[in-house]
């Protein structure tokens, strides 16, 4: 039997972990988040007080984790870590982690491997450029900075925590610099993925975009 992979790529904050969610509860496919692997990797590291600039302990560290998507949970060593993946510090960190080629080896690794046995929708960075190039339907959703930045400043003072948007506005700038500049896998659009620009879209409305273009 042949299973099918759909690809949804895009810089952070552009939306494309809701989409991916909602399309694979849709269709019955598997969501397998890319991004939450490398923030389960850094929220491992900053726990253990690890410097980002001590490489080679690091790379030990994702060498001897264990993680796994089960019920549309992120398991990091058997506990779930759906919450903690979304702490600020560790949006602060992830891109630094995921910037390490070894590290990213042994993601793949891993994300290469839940795909063999079950249809499924991965979303992250180069997803449809390097992990799965051969995908079924490649898609790269963005939005503009400020955006981007309105969404994390909304969705923080939802949850209780204070944010300055400015502060918000720079680190995805920042992020967006190291994602896309980055030696190993750069964040960037597949030259067959189709772009889906979801500012001042509703979710409904980029989901229906989507599904209309599978």
């Amino acid at each position: 039997m042949s299973y099918k992979v759909i690809a949804i790529d895009g810089p952070a904050g552009a939306g494309k972990s809701t989409i991916a969610k909602k399309l694979a509860d849709v269709i019955g496919y598997t969501y397998i988040d890319s991004g939450a692997m490398y923030r389960a990797i850094t929220l491992k590291i900053l726990v253990k007080n690890i410097p980002l600039k001590e490489t080679e302990k690091l790379i030990s560290i994702a060498e001897e984790t264990e993680i796994d998507f089960r019920d549309n949970s992120i398991y990091l060593d058997g506990i779930v870590v759906n919450d903690e993946i979304r702490e600020e510090r560790v949006s602060r960190n992830v891109s630094y982690v995921a910037a390490i080629p070894e590290i990213r080896k042994l993601m793949v690794d891993i994300q290469r491997k839940i795909s063999r046995n079950k249809n499924v929708v991965m979303d992250g960075r180069d997803v449809g450029t390097v992990i799965f190039p051969q995908a079924d339907v490649k898609f790269y959703i963005t939005a503009s900075v400020q955006e981007r930045a309105a969404r994390r400043y909304n969705e923080l003072k939802q949850k209780g925590y204070e944010a300055e948007i400015q502060d918000i506005k720079s680190q995805i700038a920042k992020r967006d610099h190291i994602d896309s500049t980055r030696s190993d896998s750069p964040l960037r659009a597949a030259d067959d993925a189709i772009i889906i620009d979801t500012t001042g879209k509703s979710i409904e409305e980029v989901l229906d975009e989507v599904i209309s273009n599978i």
